[in-house]
């Protein structure tokens, strides 16, 4: 065999995760698009955008539920690109691992502390 890295024998290291993470990225923004117009649709459906309007809104569960699993897509969606970021630009091995964690304790923390505000826990 002349060349054995054409076609699918072709051994591609390191990015095995690309076609998930493309879809979950796509998946993220529509799930964000959803939530921005769901809260559009329901401050212009109550004409209170005061502090009682957000209340009311965060109030009942379900929007908690949709804020927080907007959120987590969020932050999944930050984890992907500053991923990529990292593994694009930053070449010295150590820096880029530190870069990562220190990059997913930021967005574990990020996630718990809206638990903590949606929830008052």
């Amino acid at each position: 065999m002349a060349n054995d890295n054409i076609g699918h024998h072709r051994m591609v290291v390191g990015a095995h995760y690309g076609l998930f993470d493309w879809l979950a990225q796509r998946a993220t923004a529509v799930l964000m698009l959803v939530y921005t117009f769901v809260l559009l649709i329901a401050f212009l459906l109550s004409g209170d955008i005061g502090y009682e309007g957000w209340a009311g809104l965060f109030a009942q569960q379900w929007f908690r539920l949709l804020s927080f699993a907007t959120l987590v897509g969020l932050f999944y969606h930050a984890w992907v690109g500053m991923r990529n970021i990292w593994m694009d630009y930053i070449k010295l091995l150590g820096l880029r691992l530190l870069l990562q964690v220190l990059t997913i304790f930021w967005l574990v923390a990020c996630a718990g502390w809206t638990i903590q505000i949606l929830w008052g826990m």
